[in-house]
């Protein structure tokens, strides 16, 4: 009979998980004695296996589609949950039942080098070991879906995972309008297959007439835009049907009233909320980590940090035209297959917005996010 073979999955961990792969003391061997290198060349092990690498082999693991590892995990017993928040170096993951655990996160998991900033995000479902009624430990990550991540320092920052709504927060004052914001969301939301909802709030500060054009602009492309005064309720109850039976994420930059909103279409949840700096017309942080919120009439809200800049993870500066709703009817008509829509002769895109065909405003975003500009 075959012997069953084991899943097995060969992959790197972080420079922590090896131990020092030479000595550190050479140059102090050489001042005192002379070095035998013909010894030192024969003691080195240059193929793939040995100190030299950091690459292991785990047993009860296998290559997800995403590419991720996959552990295997005994299900009868361990429990399965969903992560609420992620406070440091402990999530609070809860179950079906409404039972809360705080957990820790098993060291192969943390150890594992990946381009994730950090390992657990909040949305994720996950398989934990109860150590008691109160607390417990992560010892699987199921395969993520509607993932909105940004690039943080080269890595990826999962902002939350496991949600087919995204509410793009914005102001149409104190804070300013960001519209190049708003175009970087759109993208994010374009890549993972995350359905986008503008929503611009605090419209009770200026004349709504003024956001028409932009608002057009975005609703001809088919996205759907809903204009807010969380503080006076217009638009609330729009809004509040749009997230019913969704798992939506609110994101936006500080100040703009993402907590503002989520206490008006969600009554008695009482989140703390800030103001707006008048001298640097910025927001201030008082949500400091992302949260699910569940929602009365079904569904859930995650709210999150407000940001400074938001930097696309994962995107080339040849993939950006595709993103882009409106430009992409345009690229066909481009002289040269690899055309940049930046310069060259003859270009569709170019031509377009010369043409009136296409806003300038957007075209210009496209420029900026080719350039490789953060918002």
């Amino acid at each position: 009979m075959a012997k069953r073979s084991s899943k097995k999955f060969r992959t790197e961990f972080r420079k922590n998980r090896s131990s020092r792969v030479r000595d550190a003391d050479l140059t102090r061997q050489f001042a005192k004695d002379e070095i035998n290198h013909d010894k030192l060349a024969s003691a080195e092990r240059l193929s793939g296996k040995g100190d030299l690498t950091r690459k292991r082999t785990i047993h009860g693991a296998a290559e997800g589609e995403d590419g991720e590892l996959q552990i295997d995990v005994d299900q009868s017993e361990c429990l399965q949950g969903r992560v609420l928040r992620v406070r440091g170096l402990v999530s609070e993951v809860e179950m079906a039942s409404g039972q809360i655990y705080q957990c820790a996160t098993r060291r192969l998991l943390k150890t594992l080098s990946t381009d994730q900033r950090h390992v657990v995000a909040a949305g994720d479902r996950v398989w934990f070991r109860a150590a008691d009624n109160q607390e417990g430990v992560i010892e699987s990550i199921e395969p993520r879906y509607g993932i909105l991540c940004r690039a943080s320092k080269r890595r990826q920052h999962v902002i939350v995972a496991n949600v087919d709504q995204l509410l793009i927060v914005a102001s149409a004052a104190e804070p300013y309008l960001k519209p190049n914001l708003i175009d970087r969301y759109l993208i994010t939301a374009e890549k993972a297959g995350i359905t986008p909802v503008i929503c611009i709030n605090k419209v009770d500060l200026i004349d709504p007439a003024d956001l028409q054009p932009l608002v057009g602009v975005y609703g001809q492309m088919g996205y759907q835009v809903i204009l807010l005064s969380a503080t006076e309720g217009i638009g609330v109850e729009r809004l509040r049907v749009a997230v019913r039976d969704r798992a939506s994420v609110l994101s936006g930059q500080s100040g703009v009233g993402k907590s503002t909103i989520l206490n008006a279409i969600e009554p008695g949840l009482n989140l703390r909320v800030g103001h707006v700096s008048e001298t640097t017309d910025k927001g201030r942080h008082t949500t400091t980590t992302s949260s699910l919120v569940p929602l009365a009439a079904g569904g859930h809200v995650v709210d999150t940090p407000g940001i400074r800049q938001f930097q696309l993870w994962d995107v080339i500066p040849e993939e950006v035209a595709g993103y882009f709703r409106d430009l992409r009817p345009f690229i066909t008509g481009c002289r040269f297959p690899d055309c940049s829509h930046t310069h060259e002769e003859g270009c569709g895109v170019k031509g377009a917005v010369a043409d009136g065909f296409l806003d300038v405003r957007r075209y210009e975003s496209y420029c900026q996010i080719y350039a490789g500009d953060m918002a």
